[in-house]
């Protein structure tokens, strides 16, 4: 069993709702990120999703390239992010952490470091979980089950537009959980609509059996509340993001820490 599965098994024997952070390793400057997980964890994240900077990201909206942009001119890259995971286990051995990203940075990471060396070298580092926004399920059979061989978990995206044949897809080779993706486009585009949310989990679960987590459009307390009465996690991204974009290095955990917090608490109430 993952430590992504036992985190969220053991909420679901808590009847509560699991809250994910997504934050882009190496900013807003290129060294807070191992001390921000920590203040995240410490404000009540369950999981952490870890952004890799990538130049070229098709799932991101404007908050998050930019983040990415200015993690990249920092020099931030994949070698970067798992050191900052491996950091941040010399002192947790329990906050699941999810590295979200694309191909691009772990296929050139296998090519400069050997086959299969993103798998071995994530894992050494402490990482609990991958999503790739463009790797297709029905070309991940390898590489899902090579994850597991290393306690490891491979994370979909599901969307509105999502057939049943794609749920069924996804279902054959995800585990840990699921991310539905609650809107249509780019990451912190539009009003989240909850009732569309809520009538869609139903027809995920038909098909797969993990858990199902929500973001794109979640941005204060009471929109997570919301979604968390029908998902099983929310995921916030880009408005943590905005939070501590302008933030001066020393405020940074602080702003983070009260927005979580704020979460969390309605996510327990």
């Amino acid at each position: 069993m993952s430590r992504i599965d036992t985190t969220l098994s053991q909420l679901k024997s808590q009847g509560r709702k699991a809250l994910i952070p997504f934050v882009t390793a190496g900013f807003p400057f290129a060294d807070s990120t191992p001390s921000l997980m920590h203040a995240m964890a410490g404000a009540g994240a369950d999981i952490i999703e870890l952004g890799v900077p990538f130049s070229d990201p098709s799932a991101d909206g404007p908050v998050i390239q930019k983040a990415g942009d200015r993690a990249l001119a920092y020099g931030i890259g994949l070698v970067q992010v798992l050191a900052m995971v491996r950091e941040f286990r010399q002192t947790n051995t329990n906050t699941p952490v999810v590295l979200m990203g694309y191909a691009n940075p772990v296929e050139r990471y296998d090519q400069k470091f050997g086959a299969d060396s993103f798998i071995r070298d994530a894992s050494a580092a402490g990482v609990d979980g991958v999503l790739i926004v463009d790797y297709p399920p029905e070309e991940c059979v390898e590489f899902a089950a090579k994850l597991r061989a290393h306690s490891m978990d491979l994370i979909f995206l599901l969307a509105p537009t999502s057939t049943d044949e794609r749920m069924q897809q996804v279902a054959q080779v995800a585990s840990g959980y699921v991310y539905y993706v609650s809107l249509k486009g780019v990451t912190g585009s539009g009003a989240l609509d909850i009732d569309a949310v809520e009538s869609m989990l139903p027809r995920i679960r038909q098909h797969v059996s993990v858990p199902v987590g929500v973001g794109f459009g979640i941005r204060d307390a009471a929109t997570a509340k919301a979604i968390s009465r029908v998902a099983d996690a929310v995921v916030i991204g880009s408005r943590l993001i905005q939070l501590i974009a302008a933030e001066p290095a020393d405020r940074v955990n602080t702003v983070a820490s009260a927005f979580l917090s704020d979460i969390r608490q309605a996510l327990d109430a």
